[in-house]
């Protein structure tokens, strides 16, 4: 059973996600059982060599989980993630998609793909989300 009724009542709930907000993310779309979250990449999401930092990559996944997870249990949080960078984004833009791997009594298992608007694979993000 969905926690929020409407995407536009869940962005306004993790509207209060502050350093997600300032960093550029936004919810897209979000289903019982998907999230879908982007990023436009800028020139202050960039490190010393002008690559995207592995932060803003991390920071992008770690909010769809988060919004997948608390459509699936509202209250849940991380107790564990795993990331693996895959390859520089080319694009302009980095979008994740997150699902559903597996949900439990007290955990749910979520798996957020990240890629650029290129169609690149640019990470992959399990976490472990604890029901409380």
């Amino acid at each position: 059973m969905a926690n929020f009724d409407s995407v536009e009542s869940a962005r306004e709930f993790f509207y209060k996600d502050k350093f997600a907000v300032i960093t550029g993310v936004v919810l897209d779309e979000l289903t019982e059982d998907e999230a879908i979250c982007s990023l436009k990449i800028t020139d202050d999401h960039k490190n010393a060599y002008g690559g995207v930092m592995g932060g803003v990559i991390f920071t992008l996944a770690d909010f769809a989980f988060a919004v997948l997870s608390n459509q699936i249990h509202q209250l849940t949080v991380a107790q564990q993630v795993d990331i693996h960078y895959l390859a520089a984004p080319k694009g302009e833009k980095l979008i994740a998609r997150a699902t559903c791997r597996k949900s439990g009594r007290t955990s749910s298992i979520i798996n957020v793909d990240i890629s650029d608007d290129t169609g690149r694979d640019v990470a992959q993000f399990i976490g472990t989300g604890f029901k409380l």
